[in-house]
């Protein structure tokens, strides 16, 4: 099957970028280099494209309530302008997707979704809307998107663009009109550093990407998204969260509002809580230089404990890290093994955040 490519794509070629296969769509994984990249988002500025991102629109009477009733996170109290982070999970516990949800307008929402997951979530949320009187509209294919990254993006983006964002405060969004085409922006991201997220019409998307490269501001490809966001201890779904990892055994209860109205998975995620989980997310720092993988096991005096969900030799701290799924007994400042090919290599247990992130206060 072929796959689908965003409104950048031949700009991505253009530059030189490695191509390859990303949750359905050919993506550009680096352009002059992850560490070059990683480097910039973490100095000055990276733009990367995030069209093949989902997104889903849900107005109506009811989308208060419903939102509410699908999302771990309460939007009932949250004012227009707000955008949280939470999860959609199923009965059970485990999720569906981790997502962000911007509160437009009154009755007004924007979920925004990640692009393996597009389909199933549409058919999820459709599903969960009987009862409801809502409008859910997947509006995947009319926007573009694009992430601006890094301690100058405001700067950038108010000097390049000439779109006014300085006002706006971390997870805060707003609507704009510029040249005729409608923008949605939020400061938000996955990078652990100050940046914006902004929305439009494929064709505009590709207008704000040539202002943002011709005045050199750095591409950044899906290689050092990942390490970026890695660094500051934020979920990729798939390894950190699934359908088998909840909110409460990835250590993000905190998204999860146990005092609001029913919502689906609260029960079993409310006894997750209380009773304890059989496994847990726990970060690792090797003492080794070795690069731990997906999927490598993680031992304990030689019995097995969990695996590997993700592992770098991180570019801000200079250290081989990796978080894990791991039996619930194990303890921060454990000792463990990571069993790498036919060698194991010992490391410690530690929080899973790796690198301060930098976000506006």
């Amino acid at each position: 099957m072929t796959n689908k490519r965003t409104c950048l794509y031949d700009k991505h070629v253009e530059l030189g970028a490695l191509i390859t296969p990303f949750a359905g769509f050919d993506m550009p994984i680096q352009y002059t280099g992850i560490i070059d990249e990683h480097k910039a988002v973490r100095t000055s500025c990276g733009v990367f494209d995030v069209s093949h991102m989902g997104e889903i629109i849900v107005s109506g009477t009811d989308a208060d309530r419903f939102i509410n009733y699908v999302f771990t996170n309460d939007v009932m109290e949250i004012e227009a302008g707000k955008v949280l982070y939470g999860m959609l999970c199923y009965p059970d516990g485990g999720v569906v997707d981790d997502t962000c949800i911007s509160k437009l307008g009154e009755q007004l929402f924007l979920i925004t979704i990640n692009a393996s997951n597009i389909d199933k979530d549409v058919e999820w949320i459709e599903k969960n809307a009987e009862g409801f009187d809502v409008t859910i509209e997947n509006r995947s294919e009319n926007y573009g998107q694009l992430a601006v990254q890094g301690p100058k993006a405001e700067s950038i983006i108010e000097e390049v663009l000439g779109l006014t964002c300085k006002e706006l405060n971390f997870y805060e969004v707003k609507c704009l009109c510029q040249d005729g085409f409608d923008i949605i922006i939020s400061r938000t991201g996955y990078t652990g550093e100050d940046g914006f997220e902004i929305y439009s019409t494929p064709e505009y998307i590709t207008v704000i990407w040539d202002k943002l490269i011709k005045e050199g501001v750095q591409p950044c490809g899906l290689g050092c998204r990942d390490t970026l966001r890695f660094e500051v201890g934020m979920p990729l779904y798939g390894n950190e969260l699934s359908d088998k990892i909840s909110p409460i055994m990835a250590g993000l209860s905190m998204f999860v509002k146990f005092d609001k109205d029913d919502f689906i998975g609260k029960n079993a995620l409310l006894r997750q809580k209380t009773e304890g989980v059989s496994q847990r997310l726990r970060g690792l720092v090797l003492d080794d230089n070795a690069i731990p993988r997906h999927g490598y096991k993680v031992l304990k005096d030689g019995i097995e404990v969990g695996e590997v969900t993700t592992g770098y030799r991180l570019i801000s701290v200079e250290k081989s890290c990796a978080v894990a799924l791991v039996d619930a007994s194990v303890q921060l400042g454990d000792r463990l093994d990571i069993q790498i090919r036919k060698k194991t290599f010992s490391a410690t247990v530690v929080k899973k955040k790796f690198y301060e992130n930098h976000y506006k206060k």
